[in-house]
């Protein structure tokens, strides 16, 4: 009988095993998410997939990162290799995803989920999560042209291809419409990466081109590193005519504009909000729910010198 006990006990415990490992499986611990950007190197970017790391791990699933240093190209190329590995799903981080349209079709058609941070939405994703850049631009660009007076001649720092910077600079396009007495002295492309350094060469060359006084009253820049590199410029130049603005609330950028240098106001977007949004829908997805909506934002705030 007691052998018998035994044996018994040890089979009850050898199904007991089987069935929790069997739980364990089942649990989101086992998912993969693909994070994927073309800009890692950029502050805020960097910030965010830190988050969505950071997030996935306290979920228990297993996270990747992507990052192919601004070639679009090869961006692609790796999503191509994520959808063959069959990721559960892809976060692209400060994308243009209207460069990744025959991927994220494809990711659809593997039932893949693609979600946005801070980048677009289009047909086949589920979602994005960023701030409303029309509303951020038209927060600064007001700011700005309260600053100067309504009056005087731009310089617009931009980079077009990224899709929120692209939004905040046609809502500026819309707003100088209704300023005849402000006149853009020339816009420029800033590079990304790198875009300080090549935001900072690029304004000491207008600088030079433009040295008399009232010849640049103001910069809009279309994000904080674009401000941080022009504002480098300015200072080093000595120039006290001229007022720089961005877009992002990044560290640096705020404690220049607290210290006085020529960058004088930034919006602060909540990056953290944003990827606690993403997470939220992955896991709702996960769930075999709907996500909350396809265009989904964090609030963000004016942040001058004055500001608490």
């Amino acid at each position: 009988m007691k052998k018998g006990t035994l044996i018994l006990i040890a089979l009850l415990m050898v199904m007991a095993l089987t069935a929790c490992g069997g739980k364990s499986e089942g649990k989101s611990g086992s998912k993969t998410i693909s994070i994927m950007t073309p800009y890692l190197s950029s502050v805020t970017t960097n910030e965010m997939v830190e988050s969505l790391k950071k997030q996935a791990a306290d979920k228990g699933w297993k996270a990747t990162v992507v990052d192919s240093k601004g070639d679009m190209g090869q961006l692609a190329s790796r999503m191509e290799d994520v959808i063959a590995s069959k990721t559960d799903a892809i976060v692209l981080v400060s994308t243009d995803p209207n460069q990744l349209k025959s991927q994220i079709k494809r990711a659809k058609e593997k039932n893949i989920p693609v979600f946005g941070a801070d980048s677009g939405y289009i047909d086949g994703m589920v979602m994005n999560a960023t701030s409303n850049n029309n509303e951020m631009s038209k927060m600064i660009s007001e700011h700005l042209f309260k600053t100067i007076g309504d009056q005087g001649k731009l310089v617009i720092l931009t980079h077009r291809p990224h899709p929120g910077v692209l939004a905040r600079t046609v809502q500026l396009d819309e707003l100088l419409k209704t300023k005849p007495d402000i006149s853009v002295a020339t816009e420029q492309q800033v590079e990304v990466p790198g875009p300080i350094e090549n935001a900072r060469k690029q304004m000491e060359s207008l600088l030079l081109s433009n040295k008399a006084e009232g010849s640049i009253t103001a910069v809009w820049a279309g994000w904080d590193e674009a401000a941080i590199g022009a504002a480098q410029a300015i200072e080093a130049a000595g120039r006290k005519d001229i007022i720089v603005t961005g877009i992002d609330g990044n560290s640096q950028a705020v404690e220049m504009i607290k210290k006085g240098s020529p960058l004088v106001a930034t919006v602060k977007q909540n990056f953290t909000g944003m990827t606690e949004i993403v997470v939220k829908q992955i896991e709702l997805v996960f769930e075999g729910k709907p996500a909350e909506g396809t265009e989904l934002y964090a609030p963000a705030s004016l942040i001058t010198k004055d500001s608490e």
